[in-house]
């Protein structure tokens, strides 16, 4: 059943968005992939959830996001989407699903607003994707940029490192900011680059709102990895993730205590299964003979 709170809540848009920077509070995103986390998302008060190709490692089990696919993220999104209904979201847009052609990336863009009630889209690079961003913002979608650190680019950036340590490759993420700006972005992620090149991108932009992910606290707001955020993802936990409580400890906690619990015959209890009247069950044994 829907929280009355939910269904007063007025549903966030882009304008809203940029009022609030104007207003110089942060906006706060975080990663989501579910029903009941999305709904619990909305409850707290979150203003974005990505609903990121992230899930290829956080719930799907892959070492990347490179296997992740568009019928993969849909029924994500969707689900999402019906849990937070009043949150702004945003679908991630997998691996080769713009990087081939700008009718391509606008095709597979317009599915996340179509069937899944996105009211944006991701996708990563500099100004090589500029008219990426361009060909989908004129499609009348709403269109997020993503620099720094770009995992389907992992490989070509030496691995999961800080990006734009560099004078030079600060630059580049400078310059190719402004580019996605001008081609239409109404956001930009910048992931894993030093804070000071994040400051200087914030205070440059004008139509368009800097979010942080590592990349210090001068953005409009800040993005975290949720399954990061609760310790739900065993494989390591980066150094820009804040553990704000280890609900993977909790659970693997109660897992261990109900296979003692199963094995020591503990559980059920009454109150955990269901029983029938004696008459009735006599009934049945005079039934059965």
């Amino acid at each position: 059943m829907a929280d009355p709170k939910s269904e007063q809540k007025k549903k966030l848009a882009l304008p809203d968005l940029f009022k609030k920077a104007s207003h110089g509070e942060a906006i706060s995103w975080l990663t989501c992939y579910d029903y009941p986390t999305a709904y619990l998302q909305e409850q707290a008060g979150i203003d974005m959830i990505l609903v990121g190709d992230s899930l290829g490692m956080t719930i799907l089990g892959y070492d990347g996001t490179l296997p992740v696919t568009m019928d993969d993220m849909i029924p994500h999104a969707a689900a999402v989407r019906r849990g937070a209904p009043n949150t702004f979201i945003i679908g991630d847009m997998p691996y080769m699903t713009y990087q081939p052609s700008v009718e391509t990336a606008i095709r597979n863009a317009g599915r996340f607003m179509a069937e899944a009630g996105c009211d944006a889209i991701k996708l990563e690079g500099g100004g090589e994707m500029a008219d990426r961003i361009h060909g989908i913002v004129s499609a009348g979608i709403p269109a997020v940029g993503h620099l720094g650190l770009t995992p389907q680019s992992a490989s070509m950036l030496g691995g999961f490192r800080v990006q734009g340590k560099s004078a030079a490759m600060a630059k580049k993420i400078v310059d190719d900011a402004k580019l996605l700006e001008k081609a239409g972005a109404f956001m930009i992620l910048l992931e894993m680059v030093p804070d000071r090149v994040c400051k200087l991108i914030t205070e440059r932009s004008k139509d368009c709102l800097i979010m942080s992910l590592g990349s210090g606290p001068s953005a409009h707001g800040q993005l975290l990895i949720f399954h990061d955020m609760f310790g739900l993802y065993p494989k390591f936990k980066p150094k820009m993730a804040k553990v704000y409580g280890n609900a993977g400890e909790v659970i693997l906690n109660g897992l261990q205590s109900y296979v003692r619990e199963v094995g020591s015959k503990a559980f059920p209890q009454p109150e955990n299964y269901f029983s029938m009247k004696d008459d009735e069950y006599n009934e049945l044994l005079q039934t059965l003979g």
